[in-house]
């Protein structure tokens, strides 16, 4: 029998603490969910890759490790001067840098967090978001590497006292990325100088066939990159990215999206339709496909796959963010940041729209690891005012609202997606419970209504009533109306669910 699927968790951040929540679906009306720990007093907080560990730091003083099963405190480690904190994948290291005031003390430590031994130290001047963690790890933390001037070089997790396995050495690296499922390539880039063009290489992480490049791309204006690697280590997106754009057209300087694959097969720049900069890029769960948005507002979303040919135009629209659902069906398109909020909800097996809504003034946004929900939240310190939390379900329609006087976080406890079901069992399921509740409900109201009906008048007529949304005070007429009528355009292969989400018909599509 197969186990049942893990229950979903958010991590929610406030000025006095963090807390973990109890994940959706919430019965109608819930406006505070159950909480799991009470709430604790930190500066940061994050989560393990495979989920099973909790970070929460508090700046220059501790770093606190908690077991995500039972929220309990597996380590404290006090820290005097910690200045940033971070869990390896599985959660089995700790990795922390702390102030040091000369070379000789040693500040960037590698603890074991069980036993809290420090199994690597060594120091290092400074740090920022681009090259922290200093040491990177596969997902199955087999592999660890970190860059140093002109070299990368390699340790075995598994015991630290080996000291350096191997270097690769690249005069001038700025910035580089551990592929790491599974570990096998490592990219490196080094930016333009003397008119020498910029340049990202992959190498192998096999000892053996490091001597030479698996892979190499060049390119001119480029002063920083991002790298994405696919899951399966085969395909790497270059996003090369320009502080001054020399053809005038954009403020913001200028993008490249170039694509390598560890074979070969590919080497060069995807074929975008539309100019202007790459605003977002993602992989499917699968590294098979992955999903562009680009251009000049209103900008354009297209997919493609491994070979990089076109497989689906998403049309155009005031989009700057992609998320791809993790099991790999839906595709959320939206323009955050400066735009104004636009969602669009795309079935990518039907190959078809299912909703539009809005999120006005979103930072942050993720689906929930079972692909089911997708939750936008407005934090702090990006926006100080309107702060909380959105959720909706996989057909836009919003599920959940929490507003806040200040947040600085809202997460979803990372969970793999093979541990939940399909989700059009799920959809199935959930949806023949509401209907036969909805039924029953309807039966109940039918024949209270009947013996009112005989004492009333025969003259008089019911006054119609202002629509409200599922998730508001939802009545049992309101939400009979509402699940009956999905029931309805679910069997005309018809769906509507974007009038329950904003009753302006112009956001129909």
């Amino acid at each position: 029998m197969a186990s049942p699927p893990p229950a979903l968790e958010i991590l929610v951040r406030e000025p006095d603490g963090f807390t973990v929540w109890s994940g959706p679906p919430y019965p109608p009306g819930t406006t505070s969910p159950p909480q799991r720990i009470s709430k604790t007093a930190c500066s940061a907080t994050s989560f393990s890759a495979d989920g099973a560990r909790l970070l929460a730091t508090v700046a220059s003083a501790s770093a606190t490790v908690y077991d995500c099963r039972t929220l309990a405190v597996v380590k404290c480690f006090e820290l005097p001067g910690l200045l940033a904190a971070a869990l390896s994948p599985t959660g089995a290291y700790l990795q922390t840098f702390q102030k040091s005031s000369s070379p000789q003390e040693k500040n960037v430590t590698v603890w074991q967090v069980d036993t809290a031994v420090a199994l690597y130290q060594h120091y290092q001047k400074s740090m920022s978001k681009a090259t922290w963690p200093m040491i990177q790890f596969s997902a199955d933390e087999s592999i660890g590497c970190r860059m140093m001037p002109n070299e990368i070089q390699f340790f075995d997790p598994k015991d630290f006292a080996k000291g350096i396995l191997s270097r690769i050495r690249m005069p001038g690296i700025a910035a580089m990325q551990l592929a790491t499922a599974p570990g096998s390539h490592v990219a490196g880039f080094v930016p333009e100088a003397k008119g020498i063009p910029a340049s990202v290489q992959i190498f192998s992480c096999n000892k053996d066939a490091q001597n030479q490049a698996v892979a190499r791309r060049s390119f001119f204006r480029c002063s920083t990159v991002q790298l994405h690697w696919n899951k399966g280590s085969t395909g790497l997106l270059v996003l090369a990215q320009a502080d001054v754009d020399k053809t005038n057209q954009s403020y913001y300087g200028e993008t490249k999206l170039n694509y390598l694959t560890t074979d070969r097969a590919f080497e060069g720049m995807v074929p975008l339709k539309k100019d202007g900069p790459v605003h977002d890029v993602q992989w499917s769960l699968s590294g098979s496909e992955f999903a562009v948005v680009y251009g000049f507002m209103p900008a354009k979303a297209t997919i493609f796959n491994k070979k990089c040919n076109p497989l689906l135009e998403l049309g155009e629209g005031p989009y700057n963010t992609i998320r791809w659902n993790p099991k790999g069906r839906f595709i959320v398109l939206a323009g955050f940041g400066n735009l104004p909020g636009d969602m669009a909800f795309w079935d990518y097996s039907d190959k078809k729209l299912v909703a539009k809504t809005k999120a006005e003034c979103s930072v942050t946004s993720e689906w929930s690891p079972d692909g089911r929900h997708f939750m936008t939240a407005t934090t702090a310190p990006r926006l100080q005012i309107d702060n909380g939390i959105k959720i909706f379900d996989h057909n836009g329609s919003l599920q959940f609202k929490k507003m806040f006087e200040r947040l600085y976080q809202a997460d979803w406890k990372p969970e793999a997606p093979e541990r939940f079901g399909d989700i059009t069992d799920l959809t199935t399921s959930l949806s023949s419970l509401k209907i036969e509740e909805t039924k029953k409900q309807v039966s109940a109201q039918g024949s209270k209504s009947a013996q009112t009906s005989s004492k009333a008048p025969a003259s008089t007529a019911s006054k119609p009533t202002v629509y409200r949304p599922p998730h508001a005070k939802g009545s049992a007429e309101v939400q009979a109306k509402v699940f009956l009528c999905m029931h309805e355009c679910i069997c005309e292969n018809i769906l509507l669910i974007s009038p329950f989400v904003n009753c302006n018909p112009s956001t129909l599509s």
